[in-house]
């Protein structure tokens, strides 16, 4: 989906001013709080560059909404999402609700319907982030993860047998269609070709021997295409291993839904921490709107207070800059976070070693950003 001109707006060149329409979905526990300052941090990226504006509408849906309408989104919801031309989302979980429920009712369906097939994740190591490393410099951590986002293992296709007896069965299915499985390894050579770096496929045929094997065939394959690309191919747990001892080694690295979910946390934990850690789900022909989001966890425990990080979310919003085609200003946005993180970590929350509450926070990055 194209943004939209509405009204009669124009920009500082005399131009119609775009319009983007955002749905904003907040969700649960610090989810609302870092949203807050997500949003502040685009609006101020627009005015910066004056030929455009957001336009926000936020839903109350989440685990709250479930609480009191056994639902996590009406269900309307996604053609009501689907009207506009991007999502922001904040975080989901929250105690009492199932995570099955939690995860799979809200951000999976978005996922799924909208067929946002590629979750884009920077595993980044920036100036003045705090990497648990020994010796390792910044330029060393500088991956970017292409997971697949609508299949493999999170594809919830299984049976459950004879439930509560003894002899009780449970199947778990993954799914790896030939389409699914080349859409995703082929943007990722494609990224590769055009960013001049390296590949890295992460399976584990030795152990899974039928989705795997069908993994790296299809890598081989689609690789024809593409022999300017320099490829590596890892087990899981062999890439766990580099990814600690030897990060500088991967550049793009291409993997299934589950395995992308893991290696990336790990990889936020070696750049910095889950504070600093965002994630696109793209459909990249944009036929249906993508969406942004922190990859934290709805963090119950500290919602409300004003400590939570906003980074990550503010770092979700540099990822829609750019897939808008704003990268100046989605470049300008990871600027100012180096900034932050090297001569401003009074104004950090406190898990980044400052002292701000999340609002405080957003308003210096606003501050530092114009």
């Amino acid at each position: 989906m194209n943004p939209i001109d509405r009204g009669e707006q124009f920009g500082r060149k005399g131009e119609m001013m775009k319009e983007y329409r955002i749905a904003v979905v907040a969700g649960d526990g610090i989810g609302p709080e870092v949203m807050a300052e997500c949003k502040k941090v685009l609006a101020a990226a627009a005015e910066l560059d004056g030929g455009f504006r957001f336009e926000f509408t936020d839903f109350p849906w989440g685990c709250q909404y479930y609480l009191k309408t056994g639902q996590m989104m009406p269900e309307d919801g996604i053609e009501t999402l689907r009207g506009y031309d991007a999502i922001l989302l904040g975080a989901v979980g929250y105690p009492g609700v199932p995570d099955n429920i939690s995860l799979r009712d809200l951000l999976i369906r978005i996922r799924h319907d909208f067929d946002q097939y590629i979750n884009l994740r920077p595993v980044k190591l920036l100036k003045g982030a705090d990497c648990p490393l020994k010796d390792v410099k910044t330029e060393d951590v500088n991956m970017t993860f292409i997971r697949e986002n609508t299949e493999g293992e999170y594809s919830g296709q299984g049976a459950w047998l004879y439930k509560g007896q003894p002899n009780e069965v449970v199947i778990q299915d993954s799914v790896f269609s030939r389409k699914g499985t080349e859409r995703v390894i082929r943007y990722a050579y494609e990224l590769a070709k055009k960013e001049g770096k390296t590949l890295t496929s992460v399976s584990k045929a030795n152990a899974l021997n039928y989705s795997m094997v069908f993994w790296d065939q299809i890598f081989r394959e689609v690789g024809q295409d593409y022999p300017e690309v320099e490829t590596h191919s890892l087990l899981v747990d062999a890439a766990s291993m580099f990814m600690v001892k030897d990060p500088a080694r991967f550049q793009i690295v291409v993997t299934s839904n589950l395995f992308g979910d893991i290696l990336t946390d790990l990889g936020a934990a070696i750049a910095g921490g889950m504070g600093l850690a965002a994630g696109a789900n793209l459909n990249p022909e944009r036929k249906f709107p993508s969406m942004f989001e922190p990859i934290h966890g709805s963090a119950p425990d500290i919602a409300g207070t004003q400590t939570a990080n906003p980074l990550a979310a503010i770092w979700s919003a540099s990822q829609l800059l750019d897939f808008f085609g704003h990268e100046d200003l989605g470049k300008k946005i990871l600027d100012t976070m180096e900034e932050m993180l090297t001569n401003h970590r009074h104004a950090l929350t406190p898990d980044q070693g400052g002292s701000a509450t999340t609002s405080a926070c957003g308003d210096a990055f606003v501050e530092l950003l114009n």
